[in-house]
Parts: C-alpha cells; structure tokens; sequence
C-alpha cells in the first residue's frame, strides 16, 4: 500500500505540467486565431487594395479627406479635392470609393 501512494505522489508533478503546457498551447492558438491572423488578412488586404491604386480613383484617406488620385509615386500619392492638392503617404489611403474599383476585382 505505501508503495502506491509513493508512486502517485511521484507522477503528480508531471500530470501538472502537462496540463500547464496544454493551457499555454491552447492559449497561444486561441490568440493565433483570434487576433493574429485576422488582423494578418486585413492588412494583405490593404496592400492589394494599395497596389491596385491608379489614377482618377476617388479615395478616402485615413484622416477623411476624400479627393481623387492625380498622380501616383512609390510611396507618396497626390489628391485633388476640390481646388487643392495635397500629397498623402501611400498607406494612409484608407479606401477607395470608386464602384468600378469593386467590380474589377471580381
């Protein structure tokens, strides 16, 4: 009888850290799945939607400013609203509002 009990006082540590392991495992997917990876697929999706960026393409930037794309460098991207130009980073482009932009791409 004392034997036994030595033995499952012995094997109790391990059980424990294999459940501890689990937790960090299961832990560590949940946060893949849940925050990792969907944020991974918004940003490839903005860089598509920034590659395809082309001239008179209405867009919306970051700070709401809506104009049209006048003229397009590696980084930087012109836009004309209204009377005025402004020059806007490429990736503060949030979006584009043109319908036929949509449907290019389907």
């Amino acid at each position: 009888m004392q034997f036994n009990s030595l033995a499952l006082l012995q094997a109790a540590p391990s059980r424990g850290l294999t459940v501890l392991v689990i937790y960090i495992v299961s832990f560590g997917a949940i946060a893949w799945f849940l925050l990792i990876r969907p944020q991974r697929r918004i940003h490839q999706q903005h860089q598509q939607m920034l590659s395809s960026l082309k001239r008179n393409d209405e867009v919306m930037t970051e700070g709401g400013i809506i104009g049209t794309v006048v003229h397009l460098a590696e980084d930087r991207v012109t836009v004309k609203s209204g009377d005025t130009r402004l020059i806007v980073a490429r990736g503060k482009i949030s979006r584009i509002l043109n319908d036929n932009a949509g449907t290019a791409q389907s």
